[in-house]
């Protein structure tokens, strides 16, 4: 129980979803913890991983469905706090990239609670568990992380800068504005740039398909993807099937 000025607040990344993703302090945080406030796209079995006295409190976020509000969940990490040593804020992907992490640590800040960021395998990086690599020298220049939903509700408006580039772009959050995507890259002329739509990276049951940009609605449906997924759209997505058909072509010579 709770002695004065030892609180510690570990805002902890959980990663893509694989339990053996989760880093080694990520694990020993977790493992230590007397509280978890957990979210909607923990792996159950990184539960596992805590003693069996941790208080496990859900505070999930089911897309555009039922969710607890961010306010709630700030007076839920006070709460704790003033009550328990050692309390994890297990998110996701990585707390800082569209998890909201450094909300919450705004919250105690100030607060005489020590807060740990501890970060995770980002959803975007399971690409590459997909053959998928997110820069690859003369091809990628870079990666434009964006959200697909901002707070009111709109598409990101760096998307049609992102377009112009020569960047892969990793769009979050976006399943539900597909076709505002789709219809962003045929507009600038990019509708045949390859993209990929990655649902449940890193677990059993996760599902992808490849397709073109102006495509990506009927490549959804046709494939039942829905959330969560991440949006990559980029010439490295169709990276792994042009040097395996060029190493081909080689050997036929």
């Amino acid at each position: 129980m709770k002695k004065l000025g030892t609180t510690s607040l570990f805002i902890v990344g959980s990663g893509p979803g694989d339990p053996e993703l989760l880093t080694l302090k990520a694990y020993k945080a977790i493992e230590n913890a007397e509280v978890i406030l957990y979210d909607n796209l923990i792996n159950e079995e990184i539960l596992q991983i805590a003693d069996k006295n941790c208080i496990k409190h859900y505070v999930g976020k089911h897309p555009y469905g039922k969710y607890v509000p961010q306010e709630e969940i700030n007076e839920l990490i006070l709460h704790y706090c003033e009550r328990y040593d050692s309390v994890v804020r297990l998110k996701g992907g990585d707390p800082y990239l569209f998890g909201r992490g450094f909300e919450e640590w705004l919250i105690v800040k100030g607060k005489n609670i020590a807060v740990n960021y501890i970060p995770g395998i980002s959803s975007m990086q399971g690409a590459g568990i997909n053959n998928i690599p997110l820069t690859h020298r003369g091809i990628s220049e870079g990666v434009w992380a964006l959200t697909g939903m901002k707070k009111d509700g709109s598409l990101a408006t760096d998307l049609p800068l992102a377009v112009q580039s020569r960047s892969t772009v990793v769009i979050y959050m976006g399943m539900r504005k597909l076709d505002e995507i789709a219809r962003t890259y045929v507009l600038y002329g990019k509708g045949e740039t390859p993209a990929a739509i990655i649902q449940h990276a890193s677990l059993p049951q996760q599902k992808q398909v490849v397709c073109k940009a102006k495509d990506l609605v009927r490549a959804s449906k046709e494939n039942g993807l829905g959330h969560p997924a991440i949006i990559v759209i980029g010439e490295v997505v169709d990276l792994q099937y042009s040097l395996a058909m060029a190493n081909e072509q080689r050997h036929i010579i």
